[in-house]
């Protein structure tokens, strides 16, 4: 059984067909119906690992789940503002690092996996999930409304989360790197004690 936890991040990736839909247009109905479907997605996630934690049912399943539906809407999103139709653009740049960075960075928590090592979300890491929550929701309804330049406010919270996540992504490698070479120096330095014995 799947759980409602899984089913809230199967609805966040079934939500992505629509959210890309409504970005093909760049009139300001679709761009809010766009944000509309951003935010509903955004309550998923927040609901399906708070309601995991209540209920005590962490699974295999919903740790695979949760991660990829929040990197898949994500990267939709910031690849149909890179590539729309819509102008100003998201820079293809900064998309091109802050999804590198993603595909980087999860890549390392499964390697440092493998080596026994887990990698808990740093703060750094968090602050840069809420600051591009924020710039995406301003991104999407792009227009100006009032005082407000969505698009302009958007700009300045998404170069807020870029300089978080490098920061973050830099300091994940640093700590898998110190954690392998201690590990390499602790296993040549027990293989070393054990040759020492077998000579003697």
């Amino acid at each position: 059984m799947l759980g409602l936890p899984n089913l809230l991040s199967l609805l966040r990736i079934a939500l992505i067909p629509f959210l890309v839909y409504c970005l093909a247009d760049t009139g300001p109905v679709s761009s809010l119906l766009a944000a509309g479907i951003f935010f509903i997605a955004s309550l998923t996630d927040y609901f399906d690992g708070y309601l995991a934690r209540r209920q005590g049912h962490l699974t295999l399943l919903g740790t695979f789940l949760d991660p990829l539906a929040d990197k898949l809407i994500v990267m939709a999103a910031l690849v149909m503002l890179a590539a729309g139709d819509r102008f100003p653009r998201v820079p293809a740049w900064m998309v091109i690092i802050i999804i590198g960075r993603e595909i980087a960075v999860t890549g390392l928590r499964s390697m440092a996996a493998g080596e026994g090592l887990v990698l808990p979300a740093e703060q750094l890491g968090k602050y840069k999930t809420v600051f591009q929550m924020c710039a995406l929701h301003g991104l999407l309804i792009h227009y100006q409304y009032g005082y407000i330049d969505f698009h302009l406010a958007g700009m300045y919270f998404l170069w807020i989360a870029l300089a978080l996540g490098v920061w973050s992504g830099i300091d994940y490698h640093t700590k898998v790197a110190r954690y392998l070479m201690a590990k390499q120096h602790s296993d040549t330095a027990s293989f070393s004690e054990q040759s020492h014995h077998i000579n003697v």
